[in-house]
């Protein structure tokens, strides 16, 4: 097997990029939000408030018992991240692209699990929407996370295109 250093390279600097943009936010959270409650901008479609979440995304299994927790929000998700982070480096059969979607996906995911290890939850911080309609409150990691999807979402709506006009050729 061949190793492909630029892969890595590219892989390890998005990873470690995202990492450390969504712990710097985390930490200006908590120094600067903590206390000041909500801030609000561009006519109150972009709120920031602190939020201490001890589960995973919109606080799903907050309510878990510590054990169930620490088992699906922390051993889980890093075996996957680890599982992702081999098949991303060494697979044959991951392009450029793939790579970086993956390397997003990894690097906010890392984040998370990083804080759960040490904080035992996640800081989330950043709201956004209009009236009563709006998201969930998230931070830096969670965008990463979306961002890698973001880039995968064209490559399986084209794939899965392909595969339609195989079925149709070959009938």
């Amino acid at each position: 097997m061949k190793i492909n250093w630029q892969r890595i390279a590219l892989v390890a600097a998005i990873v470690v990029m995202n990492i450390g943009c969504d712990q710097a936010t985390k930490e200006l959270a908590r120094d600067q939000l903590m206390a000041e409650g909500q801030l609000s901008y561009l006519g109150d479609f972009f709120r920031l408030s602190y939020v201490e979440n001890k589960g995973a995304f919109l606080s799903l299994g907050a309510g878990l018992s510590g054990h169930l927790r620490y088992w699906t929000l922390l051993i889980l998700p890093l075996a996957l991240l680890v599982g992702l982070l081999a098949y991303t480096l060494f697979s044959q059969n991951v392009n450029r692209r793939q790579a970086l979607a993956f390397s997003f996906i990894i690097g906010g995911g890392i984040s998370n699990v990083y804080d759960r290890i040490l904080y035992g939850q996640v800081v989330d911080f950043m709201n956004m929407g209009l009236g009563s309609l709006r998201t969930g409150i998230f931070n830096f990691a969670d965008v990463s996370i979306m961002v890698g999807l973001g880039i995968m979402l064209p490559m399986i709506f084209k794939k899965e295109k392909e595969e339609e006009k195989e079925k149709i050729s070959d009938a």
